[in-house]
């Protein structure tokens, strides 16, 4: 098995057991058992399971910024991109979050350790998103007076939406097609664009 898959198995290993036991509960021992890999090859690869709670976030982060690309990618317009790119961001965050099981509670636990380890991907979806915004500008859709600064504000709202989103707690009662509707109109809206119907466009 080569370097990199290596590394990816105890990844995925050390993942399914925090989701399992949670990070206080599991072991290095439980890992390189749960591997099969043995200790010496853990600890080739990683210097203790906190080395490994991070790869598990940088891994799951790499995933989530390769979703944000197909958004970016898609041959749809700018402001449907921005749309798309903010539900795939939350929806994707909280799938991770709840699919793992125990890791969930350490999420939040460990938030300034997950802030640290998501600085990479942070700088990846400001980029992305500057480029979506860039693009509305240069086609004449959007009207506003900063890329840089509105990609920020637009990045750093879907980070605080995160915790609510993940905790089902933004608009009670809310039927998910009036949601919707109010997110893409505050999308043209900020975008200094004329609001369309959108009705049809978002069922």
């Amino acid at each position: 098995m080569s370097v990199s898959k290596t590394r990816r198995h105890l990844v995925d290993v050390a993942r399914d057991l925090f989701a399992r036991k949670g990070l206080e509960s599991t072991t290095m021992n439980d890992i390189a058992v749960a591997s099969q890999r043995g200790r010496r090859t853990l600890y080739t690869y990683f210097r203790s399971k906190e080395e490994l709670y991070t790869a598990v976030v940088e891994t799951e982060l790499d995933r989530l910024s390769e979703k944000l690309d197909e958004v970016a990618a898609m041959n749809i317009s700018p402001e449907h991109k921005l749309f798309m790119l903010a539900y795939t961001h939350l929806n994707n965050t909280k799938e991770t979050v709840g699919r793992n099981g125990s890791l969930r509670a350490e999420f939040f636990r460990n938030i300034w350790t997950v802030e640290a380890v998501r600085r990479t991907f942070d700088r990846e979806e400001r980029h992305i998103l500057r480029r979506i915004i860039q693009e509305g500008v240069d086609s004449g859709l959007f009207h506003i007076d900063s890329v840089v600064l509105m990609a920020d504000i637009f990045h750093f709202a879907l980070k605080g939406l995160e915790v609510p989103y993940i905790y089902d707690r933004l608009g009670i009662g809310v039927s998910e097609e009036a949601a919707k509707l109010f997110v893409m109109r505050l999308i043209c809206r900020a975008m200094g664009m004329e609001e369309p119907d959108l009705h049809d466009e978002l069922k």
